[in-house]
């Protein structure tokens, strides 16, 4: 049986692939249309999401963490149009 992750750990993991997803080499021939590099930005951003989604569910979870793990979903949509978006 796996070990359950307490949510504190799972918003620490979470920008963790947030910053995973910053720190990849952006191509020079094509940028944000390889489909490489795009592919890798969405695993990471979904990583990501998977991390957090049902903080703001769980019973037990102190508000504080509630509205930080709401805090992270808006720093993983930000990144995400930072990252695969044009300017």
């Amino acid at each position: 049986m796996s070990r359950l992750i307490p949510a504190a750990e799972r918003i620490v993991r979470a920008r963790k692939f947030i910053q995973e997803a910053r720190d990849l080499p952006i191509p020079e021939d094509m940028g944000w249309a390889d489909f490489s590099y795009a592919a890798q930005i969405h695993d990471f951003m979904r990583q990501a999401r998977e991390m957090i989604k049902f903080i703001a569910y769980t019973s037990g979870v102190p508000a504080e963490v509630k509205e930080e793990s709401k805090a992270v979903f808006d720093e993983i949509e930000q990144a995400e149009k930072e990252l695969l978006h044009r300017n």
